[in-house]
């Protein structure tokens, strides 16, 4: 295959980026907006020796899966990468994305996997789910600002004030600050020049509380007219806590580590179950939150507690699974890297009256090796919940030879999760439960939750 050449191929599976993935003569290309089931006329833009990409020119024939856009810049913009795919085929492709790592990295049979995999959890409204946003501010080429989100891939600027993923609050606060940026002679931030004041604007939206956080990001101290501004934003309903955020780094990194509060308080609260939760501009808290309660509730569930277990929650952020399992536990201890997550992750336990939990901070892998050799402590459960890259070797390690009953693992990255039970049920466990959880409608991201059970233990 090479470059500029055209090709008709059938769009059979997704990549991991949300491009149609065809083969042509044997040969694997990655085709932008094309879905699972269309048939499609591509050039070829870049050809390697396995595989290659291609831009779509025509669709030959459309996929039964394919539905309009319910957002107008979908394609452009870089946050939807399926939206045009059936929410029904969208849960499938996951499905057999989670199932296929299984079988592939993970080595198990699909005779298990039949009997043990459980139906994805869906959502009922796969839209308008973004508990929290992030929004660019700069200027198009006629001078005017704009917000909205990136293009795939870029740093150019996709104009949009009603993303189809977040809250409806977040129209009325952009339009509410352009204006008063346009009216005051505010300027957007110009990453080429590192001049200009307004980098982003951040939002979040308490689904159970009502309550709004606006945080404008700046490239310096001060927000000249401030209080214009607060008098416009203060009056939209739910408004709880508006502030700012310096920074002057010339990085990707949006949030800078100062914070300043304009008007209210630095935070909002909201629920995920009963669990109250306090979030501030930097804290991490799943976007998703009605998909988050089922997440959590099916960790919980595969955990199985009865009130006596010593429980180990790794990679805990702030607390948030912590806490969910500290209401059926004896004891649970909370590990996360994060200093800043661990200050939130007891604060919200102290809100909450919960007052069996313990957290450290410092690497999982570390911390709980420590405290097994040092301390000799157990544990009846682990949960973890890792980044993308999954556990680290000597964690699993550790985990292993501590002997739990049960591990529950949550995961946003089904090949790790797959290498990693391989090596755990290698090492005296077995896999007895999976679900998929669909976290991130119209997105190709997708979490999983697995219970493995020590083999002695059945």
């Amino acid at each position: 295959m090479k470059k500029n050449e055209k090709i008709i191929l059938t769009i059979e599976d997704i990549g991991v980026n949300g491009e149609g993935i065809g083969k042509a003569f044997g040969y694997t290309l990655f085709v932008k907006n094309a879905i699972i089931g269309d048939t499609v006329e591509a050039v070829v833009t870049k050809a390697k020796k396995n595989y290659g990409y291609a831009k779509m020119l025509n669709i030959l024939e459309a996929s039964p899966y394919r539905v309009p856009a319910q957002c107008p810049v979908a394609r452009q913009c870089g946050g939807c990468q399926i939206q045009e795919l059936s929410y029904e085929a969208q849960l499938s492709f996951k499905t057999k994305k989670v199932r296929g790592n299984l079988e592939r990295i993970g080595g198990f049979s699909s005779q298990l996997l039949d009997e043990i995999m459980e139906p994805i959890c869906d959502m009922k409204e796969p839209f308008y789910y973004r508990n929290k946003a992030q929004f660019p501010i700069g200027t198009d080429r006629e001078g005017n600002i704009v917000t909205g989100f990136y293009a795939g891939r870029t740093h150019q600027i996709i104009p949009n004030t009603e993303c189809a993923l977040g809250v409806l609050a977040n129209r009325e606060i952009l339009e509410c600050i352009v204006d008063f940026m346009n009216a005051y002679g505010i300027t957007a931030y110009d990453e080429e020049t590192q001049a200009g004041l307004v980098r982003h604007v951040l939002i979040r939206y308490g689904f159970k509380t009502k309550e709004i956080m606006v945080c404008l990001v700046i490239n310096g101290d001060n927000i000249p007219h401030a209080d214009k501004l607060v008098d416009k934003l203060a009056k939209i309903e739910g408004m709880t806590s508006i502030t700012y955020s310096v920074n002057r780094e010339n990085t990707n990194v949006i949030m800078g580590k100062d914070i300043g509060v304009l008007w209210g308080q630095g935070y909002i609260t909201d629920y995920i179950g009963d669990v109250k939760y306090q979030i501030s501009p930097l804290s991490f808290f799943q976007v998703n939150p009605i998909q988050t309660e089922k997440l959590y509730g099916l960790a919980l569930e595969y955990a199985g507690l009865t009130g006596e277990e010593t429980v180990w929650d790794l990679y805990c952020g702030i607390g948030t699974i912590s806490l969910f399992l500290a209401q059926r536990a004896k004891k649970v201890y909370g590990v996360e890297i994060v200093p800043q997550a661990i200050e939130d992750a007891r604060n919200n336990a102290k809100i909450n009256g919960i007052e069996n939990v313990e957290f450290f901070v410092g690497k999982a892998e570390e911390v709980l090796q420590e405290q097994y050799e040092k301390n000799q402590v157990y544990a009846d459960v682990i949960v973890v919940d890792p980044p993308r890259k999954g556990c680290d070797e000597t964690l699993l390690q550790t985990m292993v030879q501590m002997e739990p009953q049960k591990i529950v693992y949550v995961s946003c990255d089904s090949a790790t999760l797959a290498r990693d039970l391989k090596i755990l049920c290698e090492n005296g466990y077995e896999l007895t439960k999976v679900r998929p959880v669909d976290q991130f409608p119209m997105t190709v991201h997708v979490e999983t939750v697995a219970l493995l059970c020590r083999k002695d233990q059945k």
